[in-house]
């Protein structure tokens, strides 16, 4: 089996955590797998706690254009334009992703009309995954509403896009935590599981499989899918 190399590519994170820093994020620690194997593959990292950032809400590219007297996003928008892999990192909360990660796919979705030199739009040749964590279920259908903007705003999904890690039905430790209730936990909560563990690791992979391709081959063709094209009724 040869080894790819995947050091000519970048990722950028965003944990949608509604925790600003430095509180703990249990998101970011299971992020953190999936980030171990990007350093080690000698992948360019950025990572971006939205929560941190007066990102205004809407769906326009500047939202100080429609009185708002702030918006961290274009200068957010840059570094995640610039990555060829955007990983969505968000907590469960009452079976659905948090409200920065709804904020974060609207800002995507404003931008989603610009194009790239190819005249397709701006996200044709990039890669989206996500990472879920939470108590009680709803890894899947958080993943399936991420997965599904990010592919309709013009992000590839290669497969097995997502990832997560739940508790027990109803109040307990969350992902990492090393006590609860007082007591020391003999290993970090979700650390020994094998199922979480494998899904981030191939995930992760797949991710870096997939942009790895369509770096190599600049993209996408602009053949039967380019709006400037459309526009000249070509």
């Amino acid at each position: 089996m040869q080894k790819p190399d995947f050091s000519n590519l970048s990722a950028v994170y965003v944990n949608c955590t509604l925790k600003k820093s430095p509180k703990q994020s249990h998101t970011a620690t299971l992020m953190e797998v999936s980030k171990k194997i990007m350093k080690a593959e000698n992948v360019k990292l950025d990572e971006i706690r939205l929560v941190d950032h007066p990102v205004a809400s809407g769906v326009y590219p500047d939202m100080t254009e429609y009185g708002w007297e702030e918006d961290a996003w274009p200068s957010l928008f840059d570094r995640i334009i610039n990555a060829d892999i955007l990983i969505i990192g968000t907590p469960i909360w009452l079976g659905e992703k948090s409200s920065e990660a709804q904020k974060l796919i609207e800002r995507l979705y404003a931008m989603s009309g610009k194009t790239n030199d190819k005249g397709q739009y701006i996200f044709y040749g990039k890669v989206g995954g996500c990472i879920v964590t939470g108590n009680e279920d709803g890894i899947k259908h958080c993943g399936m509403g991420i997965l599904y903007s990010l592919q309709h705003v013009g992000y590839s999904i290669p497969p097995q896009a997502d990832c997560g890690w739940i508790g027990e039905v109803g109040p307990g430790p969350s992902y990492g935590d090393k006590e609860w209730k007082g007591e020391t936990l003999e290993v970090p909560a979700g650390f020994d599981s094998d199922f979480t563990q494998k899904n981030t690791t191939f995930m992760t992979y797949n991710l870096l499989h997939l942009a790895a391709m369509l770096k190599a081959n600049n993209g996408y063709p602009n053949y039967g899918n380019s709006q400037e094209y459309w526009n000249k009724k070509a």
